[in-house]
């Protein structure tokens, strides 16, 4: 069928689509669209990953339902990080992530829609030990996931009221060790209890607090969705920015984007000294830029 696929209309706009398939889908005002049809084998295997990933299954095909032997996920980044696809509408269709240990086991970072199948999925790589919430937002199936794979919770005291029966809670700002090579740094400013994840001095998985902005081409902090303190975020990234040394940025929202250790501390620098000039503002989603 010439149109066979397309984006329908409870599409919220989250750019999830647009991050695995940007040849295909575009931002249309406050939502995405199909601009052309896959023409190879990759570019179809792009669009299905949109489609398993996206949280309002808005990517359709009018010939028929998606077919279930398409779905790409967990989805392999690199060696060491997967995507886990299946977007949750509960944590505002954010990205999760699983990491690799060398020992064989798994640390989850935010979590997937709940799915007993899904869980399946994601243990049969290996055992999953931890799963690390980055802040509120992105709490909702945490419990589930924890408990399905006999795994610790682990949350800010910032944000502990979205999960308070986490098994695990950081306290203060300062680094804490989750476990070998993984460290957790507490930056309160998109909410109180945000915390970034760095593995491996390779990756840092950011929940919203960075982000890679394709319109500036640059890291970026979401200064018009922020819910408890720019200036506390600004603050945060100062203080924590020294100390950071990674190649993958990881968020939940935004674009995910790989340089050079030395290329992103430049990029992590001008941010900082960015951030550092904004004031507060209203929440307003129509101001901010992908």
């Amino acid at each position: 069928m010439d149109e066979d696929w397309y984006v329908d209309d409870r599409c919220t706009g989250c750019d999830v689509a647009r991050q695995l398939a940007p040849e295909l889908v575009v931002q249309a005002g406050r939502r995405s669209e199909v601009v052309r049809q896959p023409r190879t084998a990759a570019e179809l295997a792009d669009l299905n990953a949109a489609a398993y990933a996206c949280h309002t299954r808005s990517i359709r095909r009018r010939s028929g339902p998606l077919d279930p032997a398409a779905d790409p996920y967990p989805l392999a980044i690199d060696e060491n990080v997967l995507l886990c696809g299946h977007n949750s509408r509960r944590t505002a269709g954010a990205n999760s992530y699983l990491l690799r240990r060398p020992g064989g086991t798994q640390v989850m970072i935010d979590t997937p829609r709940w799915s007993e199948s899904l869980a399946a999925r994601y243990e049969a790589l290996g055992p999953v030990t931890d799963v690390l919430l980055t802040h509120r937002d992105h709490a909702a199936h945490g419990r589930r996931y924890a408990d399905r794979f006999g795994a610790r919770l682990w949350i800010h005291e910032g944000d502990l009221e979205f999960a308070p029966d986490a098994d695990r809670v950081m306290r203060g700002t300062e680094p804490i060790t989750i476990t070998d090579g993984v460290v957790a740094h507490p930056v309160p400013g998109h909410t109180e209890g945000s915390v970034l994840f760095l593995a491996d001095d390779r990756y840092c998985f950011s929940g919203d607090t960075i982000y890679w902005s394709r319109t500036a081409g640059a890291l970026a902090v979401a200064e018009h969705v922020t819910w408890y303190s720019i200036e506390a975020q600004a603050a945060s990234l100062a203080r924590v920015a020294p100390g950071l040394r990674f190649e993958w940025m990881l968020p939940g929202h935004g674009d995910r984007k790989q340089l050079t250790a030395d290329r992103m501390a430049e990029q992590l620098s001008a941010l900082v000294a960015h951030a550092g000039r904004l004031r507060p503002g209203p929440v307003d989603f129509a101001a901010h830029r992908w």
